[in-house]
């Protein structure tokens, strides 16, 4: 109980917290009035030791111990951590944080039971390592290397992932001439990473690591440390940049344009965010009742906090008050694409995510919006570790057992910033004309943002009406039926006053737009919901209203709309009466534009041997104007709707919809192989395959297992990838799907050439093929024309494997399929290479690459890159070879192809080799056996395989 209070001292405890720190699990109901009698017994007990009576007082919801700085070490500890932020040398800097560490006797609560403070202790410990890092590096840098080998040394042991701390001891080390211990370093923890994550170091300690083999002496110590006067050197520069995001991470959603108020709530959460004062809180919790502004407020003090975190905003919508909220590992695997990484190169365990998400931020400053968390359990993997970053969440509820967390209480606005904001939207002169209306408006409000939203919306709409018609309207409480309760209002009368003033038809799209889901949706679906072509109009109805919100622009420039979660229940309820028919028909004619949309979005894409000929799913179109505007940019339109396309799958499946399921599953297949977004990919084939499946749409079922296996090889994964494409094959046979037969087998044949099982796949290749003329699908016949070609050229008959180049070239061309163009050139390189002509090798490479560059192709640029190393190391060029190679192996690291990304770095080792570079030739070759012992482990067998490029 102490040990709680203390954590928190002069902050409110809430009772909740103190709950669940006396009892874990099955707390008894009579545990408040035991909390209440415990803090009794404790005041006694200090006050008999001599403690004033007041040091422990009653707060709203819960107690606060109120100490001075000098009377806890946490607080001693957390001062002089805000002094060393103050000092300007580092010299007192360092002595500041020394005397902060010196607060500390041990590990946190040693000894004190109880899952919740474990986690208090866990975040105490981590701010202690935190500091002493920050102490170490600059001691390091003032010279005193020989000083705090030892310290670094127990700090690396406590944290082995942690690659500042190696760096730092590396340094340390090298500047002691303990040059090879400083390697031995560098070699455990790029073994640790890999062994246990699954990744390699940054690219700065990988820099780090080759000037130390080189003997770098920008690396050594210029200027010993002799007191307070001495200057540290400068930190050395690392030879290449850290780890950069692809695109700046700000994710923020638009700012409310018409907030008003909430100036102490700013202020409290503006001082959670300012890393500089002393009682900075990291994490803070905005909670209220439904209705009072919670995730306005946070967008707005995020975008005036901004600046302060120039690494970015995450953004993540938690969905903890929907039907299903978003589970946490999902969560981790949205933000760690925003952060650049990418398919297979996600963990799949949720510890393994969010050990990876902490590392990323480590030594960024950045702010994490969680938005409408639902649990502390779903918010804890979320949680940043580093010192540098914030945490904004929004929450119905109060989260009492997040560690370290401040938690802001927001009520309605009060009565002046309720006036204000009801001015602000319908004007000042219609208030001025009738006050006394205004504020029996605003009482029937009960000062709730959204009733006046509703309200000012209506009266914006009807410039006609006085406020006397509203108010009449709204004042009778009969009128104002109660759900979601915030004292004697409710957020559901405010929705209910809203549809008594809205037309039939808005009514219903509103009902019907509550079935969608939890998405953000483009403004289109109104139309085939109400099978009317002005569903548009309909909509800036429910926008006027409040009831449907414009939350941003997309790329693509189309608005996108969102209903609040309370509206959209409302709307499900409203919905339920409906007869089941009228709200399938309206689901049907939804999904049918989307496979409409998905089609023509597929089709402007580069070709691949993924798309399916239609099933029997109904089709819908948008008018040409607009589809037009949406497939200016395919793959922008793509990535725009990612969230909506993984839904529509799930809610034909939900409604029963097979065909719909797996076509809209396939549909978006050849995006997710361009993208090398496979976990979408996969979610999506595995909802529409469990459907088909149950419905015995053998069909839709080979289609999609068809996917899956190659999906499987893009991961390594060929017995996984084998067993489904046999399967797809024999649905295909069953139902005389020749076509569909052959791009199995063609796709099954990949298995075979990478497993060196040469024969079998030229049989499949040949046997693809001939069905493939056989039906006069030419584009099928060009992509297998040049996997003939390739057959051929590994058998050694060159003069064939022209022909066939030839002819697939030929066919690509006349097809006007640049990327399959660009596909042949890259394979046909390997003849001219073959034949002693590498400049012509050199030329089809780069028209390939550039084509692949243009059309943000990045697996198959990284295949490209892989064929012009080759081509250079034939010539023994190092000097080309190596950097084209280095960048091939990112990006096949990026996305998780173990398999290719090995081949890279067993060809720069056998380079480096021929440099007479020993060392790093061992370096690299090992590298390439352990990517492909792994690769046999998955695959139960030692062969490492071939590269699986397509």
């Amino acid at each position: 109980m102490l040990a709680a209070l203390l954590i928190d001292a002069n902050n409110i405890v809430a009772m909740d917290r103190l709950v669940a720190v006396m009892w874990d699990t099955n707390a008894p109901a009579t545990a408040v009035r035991q909390v209440q009698d415990a803090v009794s017994g404790l005041r006694r007990n200090l006050v008999a030791c001599g403690a004033p009576g007041s040091l422990i007082s009653t707060r709203r919801g819960g107690y606060e111990i109120h100490l001075a700085q000098d009377q806890l070490d946490l607080l001693e500890f957390d001062h002089q951590r805000h002094l060393a932020e103050q000092h300007t040398t580092p010299f007192e800097t360092a002595v500041a944080l020394r005397r902060a560490l010196a607060c500390w006797r041990g590990n946190a609560l040693v000894d004190i039971p109880g899952q919740a403070l474990e986690i208090d202790a866990a975040r105490l410990n981590e701010r202690r390592a935190a500091t002493r890092k920050q102490c170490l590096a600059i001691e390091l840098d003032l010279g005193r290397h020989r000083e705090v080998v030892d310290e670094l040394t127990a700090l690396l042991h406590e944290h082995p992932y942690d690659e500042q701390v190696a760096e730092h001891l590396m340094v340390a080390l090298y500047r002691c001439r303990r040059q090879g211990e400083a390697l031995q370093v560098y070699e455990r923890l790029r073994r640790t990473l890999a062994d246990e994550l699954g990744v390699d170091p940054t690219p700065p300690l990988q820099a780090l690591h080759q000037r130390i083999l080189t003997a770098d002496p920008a690396l050594a110590a210029t200027i010993p440390a002799t007191g307070p006067s001495a200057t540290p050197p400068e930190s050395p520069a690392p030879a290449a940049p850290g780890p950069a995001m692809a695109m700046p991470v700000r994710q923020l959603p638009l700012d409310v344009p018409d907030f008003v108020g909430r100036v102490d709530a700013l202020a409290e959460v503006a001082r959670s965010l300012d890393v500089s004062a002393s009682n900075r809180a990291p994490v803070a919790v905005i909670v209220g009742g439904p209705g009072v502004g919670k995730s306005c407020l946070v967008t707005h003090a995020a975008r005036l906090a901004s600046t302060l975190f120039p690494d970015g905003q995450l953004y993540l919508d938690l969905a903890g008050t929907s039907d299903e909220p978003r589970d946490p590992a999902l969560m981790l695997a949205e933000a760690l694409r925003a952060l650049s990484i990418a398919g297979s190169a996600i963990p799949n365990g949720l510890p393994e995510r969010a050990a990876l998400y902490r590392s990323l931020l480590a030594d960024r400053r950045m702010l994490v919006v969680l938005d409408d968390a639902g649990r502390a359990d779903q918010v804890l993997p979320l949680l940043p570790g580093a010192d540098g970053c914030a945490v904004l969440i929004t929450s119905r509820t109060l989260l009492t057992q997040l560690p370290g967390a401040r938690p802001i209480d927001l009520d309605v606005l009060s009565p002046a910033e309720a006036r204000a904001l009801f001015t602000g939207i319908i004007g000042r002169r219609r208030v001025e004309r009738e006050p006394a209306e205004a504020d029996a408006i605003l009482e029937c409000c009960g000062n709730l943002p959204l009733a006046i939203r509703i309200a000012s919306a209506k009266l914006t709409g009807r410039p006609a009406w006085s406020l006397r018609v509203l108010r009449e309207r709204i004042e009778d409480e009969s009128r104002r039926l109660a759900e979601l309760r915030i004292g004697d209002l409710s957020v559901r009368a405010s929705v209910d006053l809203s549809l008594r003033l809205l037309p039939a038809d808005a009514v219903r799209a509103l009902s019907l737009l509550g079935l969608l889901g939890a998405h953000t949706l483009p403004g289109w679906v109104v139309g085939p919901l109400l099978d009317r072509s002005d569903g548009e109009e309909v909509l800036d109805t429910l926008v006027d209203a409040s009831l449907v919100r414009l939350t941003a622009t997309d790329a693509l420039g189309e608005p996108r709309y969102r209903l609040h979660d309370l509206i959209r229940t409302c709307a499900m309820e409203i919905a339920a009466p409906l007869p089941t028919a009228d709200k399938r028909d309206a689901i049907v004619r939804v999904l049918s534009v989307w496979l409409d949309l998905v089609r023509r979005g597929t089709d402007r894409l580069p070709g691949g041997l993924l798309a399916a000929a239609p099933g029997s799913a109904p089709r819908r179109s948008l008018p040409d104007a607009v589809v037009d505007r949406l497939m200016a940019d395919p793959f922008g339109w793509f990535d725009a709707e990612r969230d909506n396309l993984l839904g529509a799958v799930k809610l034909a499946v939900d409604w029963g919809l097979d065909e719909s399921a797996w076509e809209l599953a396939a549909g978006t297949a050849t995006y997710y192989d361009h993208r090398c977004l496979y976990q979408d990919w996969q979610h999506g084939h595995r909802l529409a395959l469990d459907a088909a499946e149950a419905a015995g749409n053998a069909r839709g079922a080979s289609v999609l297992l068809r996917g899956l296996g190659q999906l499987h090889i893009y991961q390594d994964e060929f017995d996984r990838a084998t067993r489904a494409l046999e399967s797809s094959i024999e649905l295909c046979r069953d139902g005389g799907d020749k076509l569909g037969e052959a791009l199995s087998v063609a796709t099954l044949s990949t298995v075979s050439r990478v497993q060196g099982r040469d024969d079998e796949a030229l049989e499949r290749v040949e046997q693809a093929l001939a069905i493939a003329v056989g039906e006069g699908d030419r584009h099928i016949e060009a992509q297998l024309s040049c996997s003939m070609a390739v057959m051929r050229l590994m058998q050694g008959q060159l003069e064939e494997a022209e022909s066939w180049f030839t002819g697939a070239l030929r066919l690509a061309g006349e097809l006007d399929d640049e990327h399959r163009v660009a596909v042949v050139l890259r394979r046909f390189s390997r003849l001219h290479d073959r034949r002693g002509d590498p400049d012509e090798a050199l030329r089809c490479l780069g028209q390939a690459l550039a084509t692949f560059e243009r059309l943000a192709d990045e697996r198959c640029a990284a295949y490209t890159l892989l064929e012009v190393g080759r081509v250079h190391a034939g010539q023994n060029d190092r000097d080309r070879a190596s950097p084209a190679l280095e960048r091939a192996a990112g990006l096949f690291h990026r996305h998780g192809d173990r398999q290719d990304e090995a081949t890279c770095w067993q060809l720069i080792g056998d380079l480096d080799a021929a440099a007479g570079l020993h060392h790093m030739a061992r370096q690299h070759r090992s590298r390439a056996l352990r990517l492909w012992q792994m690769i046999g482990e998955m695959n139960q067998t030692n062969a490492p395989a071939r590269p699986s490029s397509p």
